[in-house]
């Protein structure tokens, strides 16, 4: 399998391709030309897929793990050294699926909805390179190769999510985005480094005799890397920075949420998953709590956020949550005792990639239509644009978790194995994939049948103008209002497939493909946990249908009083950052410290010089280059010593 080197040399030449002439290429040419090498990405990618799950298992009933390529790219000494390489195994396999196909459907969504934008040959430079780091990352053959990608990972989301520099709004979303996973990614750089000291290896699977001799540093070591993997996936307290990334491109929104970034916290959970639960299992426990609370506290506040896309990102925040449950109630490594969550994990992570891309996508659609994120500016686009409509509803029945929809297959693992793990994790659980049922068909509802925000107006209507205002307000005239209408072809044709997927992706025999401890799984539902997920779910969608339907009651969220108004402010946690940066560290410990530089540490560097330069004035005299004045001090420094002498 020499060819996947492809998978990851092309997009890296791509990028160097359109990043450095993509200014003399046509846009459309420069934006085919990304598209063109990510469909051939996309195509190596299934064939890997097919060559190496068609290859069959070993004799031990497992899927081999392969390096087709592995390299020592340094040597640190006699036993320690950083590979790399590419490493296939089932999750990987699947991850390379999951990103070349999320990703060619970004680049061909964005010929239609960047079409016209400055620096459109950047952008596609940008995907190119964050896809390459994104492939770097899942195939690397040891931690520190992972390392290295995950940070160019960072670099490039960094660039995208800041696409629109002119505005200061995505300059500062950038800004907070990289710099919260900074803090997050130098705790993921010291246990990496505590690991290859004790350990004596980068490996994912060191020998067990050396880890058994590391003893407790190895939990310390995975506990730091959890950091983070928390800090990339969005986990609380670490999650402030994803809302904000919705200030750039939506189809870079689809492409962080859906299938990368996010996700490679739950991916090292699960790469590194044998370590946690032979080593660590209670930091996977405590992760699972987190990701719990994490999960709760994201769907509260997506409740009632109006911001269509901060809607989308609160929802990504909480399904991540879901995955990193399943992976943190595992107690085993058999699926069939205890490890049914890394398989349920790996399924939902598959099936919430095809949706909310899916769910981003028409986000995008919608917002190219109105021209705005609002809600109030929309209502019964269901008329203009059919094709979202649908797409977007089958996106909504999946992730509440409707069967046949492949979220309810993914997500019902995940209950099985919660409810297995503790039955009250299983019901706080269940209860958020209610709450995920509600906001989303509360979204669904606004978008595409409320009429209290209609942003067209037919003639002798009363509907509101696209700032929620009656038509005439603003000197308007309503009826020469463009009217909302489906987006092109190369914009609704990626909603087709991605919809299509969702449609059939949860038949899938996942637990044969991958499981905990490499063997076929197969997966059988659980009718009761099933019949109270879709139930409790129904319950939560006719509730939104009743609130948001008719628009009627459209900010029924606000008779919650104080609590609406504090997850509305997504519960200050900002703010509470900003306070104890402001107020804490720049103030107390910022400020102090460049006091301390400016007056002493500058001051004493400055007294030095100033000591120097009245110095060496009152002594240049000596060294004047008189050769009389040399002969009299000679002279007299020589009677001196002689004086000296005698008197001695």
């Amino acid at each position: 399998m020499e060819y996947t080197i492809l998978i990851l040399v092309l997009p890296f030449f791509s990028f160097l391709l359109l990043g450095l002439g993509g200014k003399r290429f046509h846009p459309k040419v420069a934006g085919i030309t990304g598209t063109i090498v990510l469909a051939v990405v996309t195509i190596l990618s299934y064939v890997t897929a097919i060559d190496y799950f068609g290859g069959g298992r070993g004799a031990d009933g497992k899927f081999p793990t392969c390096m087709p390529y592995d390299m020592t790219w340094l040597p640190l000494n006699d036993t320690l050294s950083i590979g790399m390489g590419i490493l296939l195994d089932p999750i990987s396999v699947m991850m390379l699926v999951v990103i070349s196909t999320v990703s060619l459907m970004v680049h061909i969504y964005s010929l239609g909805y960047m079409k016209g934008e400055t620096g459109f040959q950047r952008y596609y430079a940008f995907l190119s390179l964050f896809t390459m780091s994104m492939i770097g990352l899942v195939v690397a053959v040891d931690v520190f190769q992972m390392y290295v990608f995950w940070e160019l990972v960072g670099v490039s989301s960094y660039l995208l999510i800041g696409f629109y520099y002119q505005k200061p709004a995505a300059v500062a979303a950038s800004k907070k985005a990289f710099i919260v996973t900074r803090f997050a990614d130098l705790s993921f750089l010291i246990g990496i480094l505590i690991y290859g000291y004790y350990a004596g290896t980068f490996s994912f699977t060191p020998p067990m005799q050396v880890l058994v001799a590391a003893g407790a540093v190895i939990p310390l070591a995975l506990g730091l890397m959890l950091v983070g993997g928390a800090g990339k996936s969005a986990m609380f307290p670490l999650h402030i920075w994803l809302p904000d990334a919705m200030e750039g491109p939506t189809p870079v929104s689809a492409l962080i949420h859906a299938a990368t970034m996010v996700v490679a916290g739950v991916y090292l959970v699960a790469r590194m998953f044998p370590l946690f639960i032979g080593f660590a299992p209670d930091v996977l426990h405590v992760a699972g709590y987190v990701g719990a609370f994490t999960s709760l506290f994201a769907a509260v506040i997506a409740c009632v956020q109006t911001d269509i896309k901060r809607v989308l990102a609160f929802s990504t925040i909480s399904q991540i949550g879901f995955m990193i449950v399943a992976l943190g109630v595992c107690s085993s490594d058999d699926p069939h005792a205890g490890g049914l969550g890394y398989m349920a994990s790996m399924f939902h992570l598959f099936t919430h990639a095809m949706f909310k891309a899916l769910l981003f996508l028409c986000a995008g659609a919608v917002i190219h239509a109105v021209h705005s994120n609002e809600m109030k500016d929309m209502g019964g686009l269901r008329k203009f644009m059919p094709v979202t409509h649908i797409t977007f509803l089958i996106a909504c029945l999946a992730i509440a978790g409707i069967p046949p929809f492949s979220g309810f297959f993914s997500k019902d693992e995940i209950l099985v194995a919660c409810y297995g793990y503790d039955p009250v994790m299983g019901g706080v659980m269940t209860f958020i994939a209610a709450l995920t049922a509600f906001y989303m068909f509360r979204l669904y509802y606004n978008i595409f049948w409320a009429s209290w925000g209609t942003p067209h107006r037919k003639e002798g209507s009363s509907h509101l103008n696209a700032r929620g205002e009656t038509a005439g307000q603003d000197g308007e005239d309503p009826e020469h209002r463009p009217v909302p209408h489906e987006a092109p072809a190369c914009m609704t044709l990626p909603l087709i497939f991605l919809a299509a997927l969702t449609c059939v992706a949860g038949f899938i025999p996942f637990g044969k493909f991958i499981s905990s401890d490499g063997t076929a799984y197969i997966i059988h539902p659980d009718i009761k946990v099933a019949a109270i997920s879709v139930s409790v779910a129904v319950a939560a969608i006719i509730a939104a249908t009743l609130l948001y339907k008719n628009g009627k009651q459209a900010r029924s969220m606000a008779g919650f009083g104080g609590l609406y108004r504090a997850a509305y402010r997504r519960f200050y946690i900002d703010e509470v950052y900003r306070f104890v940066t402001h107020k804490i560290i720049f103030n107390c410990i910022s400020e102090p410290v460049a006091w301390f530089d400016r007056h002493v540490v500058d001051g004493f560097m400055n007294l030095l010089a100033w000591v120097t330069n009245v110095t060496s004035g009152k002594i240049k005299g000596l060294q004047s280059g008189a050769v009389q004045q040399y002969a009299v001090v000679f002279l007299t420094g020589a009677l001196v010593l002689i004086v000296i002498l005698l008197l001695v």
